[in-house]
């Protein structure tokens, strides 16, 4: 199958990724296309239905497929499944089966347990996905992509809080201003730390991690006045989104 229906998938459900791949070689797009919208298909399983017996399902069929491409066999004809089964390896649908579970929090509304509790989804979703994105791309040091996976995961999260609180959800652990601001500078940190690593990030490899490139701008905005994340009011303006893509891409960096 071809890469048309991944395309017209991300584009529609995913902007910040598409515009980030329009920055990147034709062959990274290739590899990344069938990736996110793998991402973005089962982000969307948990919201389709009231019911969560059915969402369960919905999200067992992708980890059904995605056993399917960890075992080397037969992978189920699908536009999205089977692009996918030509650019990763048993130990990307593995990795990716860890993301699919993560989703179920998003069927419930039941809060994070705890700190370790969310840190563990930020990881298990942001985290995972760009760092398959990333290795199928080359790279071989997760360090600097599991620090740019935390920094936009959260930048991401906090975009999302109006919505989530809006279907009845409990996004953060804690939400009085000063933890936001704190969430936000460990957000920062672990920016810098991405950045300042960019050495061990193959060149081919960057476009998984430019995928984030808006974290930094909103992060900051977030430790400024954490209110404007339960405003509503973190994103910059449309001029400026593309600007800073426009730089990173330029400079080969995210």
């Amino acid at each position: 199958m071809s890469l048309d229906a991944c395309a017209a998938l991300v584009q529609r459900g995913d902007p910040d990724r598409w515009l980030s791949l329009m920055s990147a070689p034709l062959a990274a797009r290739r590899v990344l296309l069938p990736i996110y919208a793998f991402n973005l298909e089962v982000a969307r399983a948990p919201w389709v239905t009231v019911e969560p017996t059915i969402a369960e399902m919905r999200l067992q069929w992708w980890r059904d497929a995605l056993e399917e491409i960890a075992l080397g066999g037969a992978v189920r004809r699908h536009e999205v499944v089977t692009p996918l089964a030509a650019v990763i390896d048993g130990e990307a649908a593995r990795l990716l089966d860890r993301l699919v579970m993560a989703r179920r929090w998003d069927i419930y509304r039941d809060p994070f347990e705890d700190k370790d509790h969310f840190d563990t989804y930020l990881a298990h979703t942001a985290g995972e996905l760009m760092w398959v994105a990333a290795r199928a791309l080359g790279a071989t040091d997760p360090g600097p992509v599991a620090d740019m996976a935390r920094a936009s995961g959260l930048a991401a999260w906090f975009l999302a809080i109006p919505e989530l609180e809006a279907r009845g959800r409990q996004p953060l652990v804690d939400g009085r201003p000063e933890a936001v601001r704190e969430l936000a500078e460990d957000g920062l940190v672990a920016l810098r730390r991405a950045r300042c690593a960019r050495a061990q990030v193959p060149v081919a490899a960057r476009p998984a991690l430019r995928a984030g490139w808006r974290a930094g701008y909103l992060l900051s905005s977030a430790c400024k006045d954490p209110l404007r994340v339960v405003n509503g009011a973190l994103a910059e303006s449309e001029a400026r989104r593309r600007a800073s893509l426009i730089w990173h891409a330029s400079w080969g960096s995210y």
